[in-house]
């Protein structure tokens, strides 16, 4: 298996970190659990409600990116416009590779704080 690739922005991490002050552990751990739930609710959803599938994507592409976990940002992002422009053969390829995605991002975040 190869190496995933994650990309964390030390910088917007931090900076929510002093944004939060002492609700950021609290905030970090529900928007971690959120990566799996959004993830979730997205294979739910894939096959038989394309809307929701594309606001689960853009949900976990905010959540992400809120947290610095650009890598993991981009691939929702990708996924968002893929379902948005019905490649669902360039989707599934993206929501596959999500949920290793998520706990290489969920283990990279955890490191650092």
């Amino acid at each position: 298996m190869s190496e995933i690739d994650v990309n964390i922005n030390s910088d917007a991490l931090f900076a929510m970190q002093d944004l939060l002050q002492d609700q950021f552990l609290p905030t970090l751990e529900f928007c971690l659990t959120e990566f799996d739930r959004l993830y979730q609710d997205l294979e739910n959803d894939f096959d038989s409600n394309l809307t929701e599938a594309t606001r689960h994507a853009h949900s976990l592409k905010s959540n992400a990116a809120q947290f610095g976990a650009d890598s993991l940002a981009q691939i929702a992002r990708q996924l968002e416009h893929a379902l948005n422009e019905s490649n669902m053969a360039l989707a599934s390829e993206l929501k596959t590779a999500l949920p290793a995605h998520i706990s290489a991002t969920k283990d990279a975040i955890n490191k650092l704080v």
